[in-house]
């Protein structure tokens, strides 16, 4: 049978099994857009199959005035409109106060929503996406610019984003939400304007690729060497001066090469048993189009190292000047890592 559905006017149910193959197709694209806009993996998985849902019962309002995937991006678009409307923006530790004392330990923040990372394997469109798919640049993925736009408006970052990620004419972007051109436009120089606000200030002298340079592999091959071997004066080393460090759902964050070690010496220290993590095993990973580091735990008399968090690093030069780990055991399978590790 022709699948002429996703072309022509509809006034029948398409055949299930031609539309569903046909929006799976965009379901990549789809999950990272769906996370841009809510800052967490697992509520973009969630709004994906939402999207498909709304797309199924709404298929009488796809007349074929536009491609099959702008009519998908405008659904999901809206169903995460719809949710954040509910829902409190996510953030990262230093977006609820300023820097931490590192002799203070505060207990972890359950009631805080917590800005998620996204694993680069999941960045990969399949084989058979079509010449439509996105490719997903380092500038519009990483954790800095996800964080900013959670600053922003529910319809300023659904504007931004249309606009300025995917490159929408301001026509469809108006349609899509339901706007006119000059609300879009109006929205959008808000958006632009706030977000400059939120994002570090030598961002626009980051490279686009996800490569690590030599330079950089080699900062990286140095890191993993000496967190495994404990060495909290060579992994200090490797920090830039300024440093920021955090690890949500911990609300604690800490600015300064020297604050970062005060914040780990016992927590590294088998000496201190009550805060000592015990040793570790560390994979490189990607996040957001950028390096990280999956961590496992032993503490003394165990045969395995356990998951213990997975930490979005950002390297500038021949330092890093960020490292966010996140302390999330349900993140390990969703960066197809196990939860336990001989080494």
């Amino acid at each position: 049978m022709p699948n002429s559905w996703h072309t022509d006017p509809v006034t029948s149910p398409p055949d299930e099994a031609a539309f569903t193959d046909a929006i799976e197709r965009h379901r990549h694209e789809l999950r990272v857009h769906c996370y841009r806009m809510l800052g967490s993996y697992t509520d973009a998985e969630d709004l994906v199959q939402e999207t498909f849902l709304r797309a199924w019962k709404g298929f009488a309002s796809f007349e074929g005035r536009s491609s099959l995937r702008a009519w998908l991006y405008r659904i999901a678009t809206n169903a995460c409109l719809d949710w954040l409307d509910g829902h409190p923006r996510r953030v990262l530790p230093h977006h609820l106060a300023g820097p931490s004392d590192p002799s203070v330990g505060l207990p972890p923040r359950t009631d805080v929503s917590w800005l998620e990372p996204f694993p680069d394997h999941e960045l990969v469109a399949p084989a058979d996406a079509g010449p439509d798919a996105v490719v997903v640049e380092r500038e519009t993925i990483e954790l800095a610019f996800l964080a900013a736009l959670q600053f922003l408006p529910p319809r300023q970052r659904a504007a931004l984003i249309l606009r300025d990620v995917h490159g929408w004419p301001a026509s469809d972007t108006a349609t899509a939400l339901a706007l006119s051109v000059p609300a879009v436009n109006s929205a959008l120089q808000r958006a632009r304007s706030t977000l400059r606000d939120h994002l570090p200030e030598r961002r626009s002298d980051w490279r686009a690729t996800a490569v690590p340079t030599a330079v950089e592999q080699q900062l990286l091959n140095r890191y993993l060497d000496a967190v495994r071997r404990a060495d909290l004066d060579a992994v200090v080393e490797l920090l830039a001066e300024d440093v920021r460090t955090t690890m949500p759902p911990w609300p604690m964050w800490f600015q300064g090469r020297e604050n970062v070690r005060r914040a780990l010496q016992s927590s590294w220290d088998p000496a201190v048993p009550d805060d000592y993590v015990g040793e570790f095993a560390v994979r490189l990973v990607g996040a957001n189009r950028q390096p990280a580091v999956a961590s496992y735990t032993r503490q003394p008399g165990e045969s395995v190292y356990r998951a213990f968090a997975i930490g979005v690093i950002r390297v500038e030069g021949e330092h890093i000047t960020e490292i966010t780990a996140f302390h999330d055991l349900a993140l390990f399978p969703i960066f197809g890592l196990p939860s336990e590790v001989d080494r």
